[in-house]
């Protein structure tokens, strides 16, 4: 399927290299905006100072702040941005740990890229 996200920025909020290129790969041909957070306190900041983010893709196990409580933090700031989390949990515990921080949906790790082209697309 071809997506035209051109006019959408996502943030990713990915501390471990190779999983965010994994994500930009993926991305790349939908031509969406990138930009990356390194920490859960990093994408709170940015998000902060750039509520034109159409879309956050949150990983759970950051440094600093981890996924859910920079979840939670956001979602003060704007109730209605998507956050979709990456999780390696169990799916029942990963679920139920993300609806409690506020979290639109999830994806469980490893990402399978056609599950997570239709996650971002429900809610771009």
């Amino acid at each position: 399927m071809n997506y035209n996200w051109s006019d959408k920025t996502i943030l990713i909020a990915e501390d471990i290299d190779a999983n965010f290129l994994f994500l930009e790969k993926i991305l790349q041909d939908t031509r969406v905006k990138i930009i990356r957070a390194i920490n859960g306190k990093e994408a709170i900041d940015i998000y902060k100072n750039n509520q034109n983010i159409d879309l956050i893709l949150m990983d759970i196990r950051m440094p600093e702040i981890d996924g859910f409580d920079a979840t939670k933090e956001i979602k003060k700031i704007n109730n209605n941005v998507p956050i979709v989390v990456e999780t390696a949990y169990n799916i029942e515990n990963g679920k139920k740990m993300g609806k409690e921080s506020g979290c639109d949906d999830y994806i469980v790790k490893p990402i399978n890229i056609n599950k997570l082209i239709a996650v971002i697309n429900k809610f771009i």
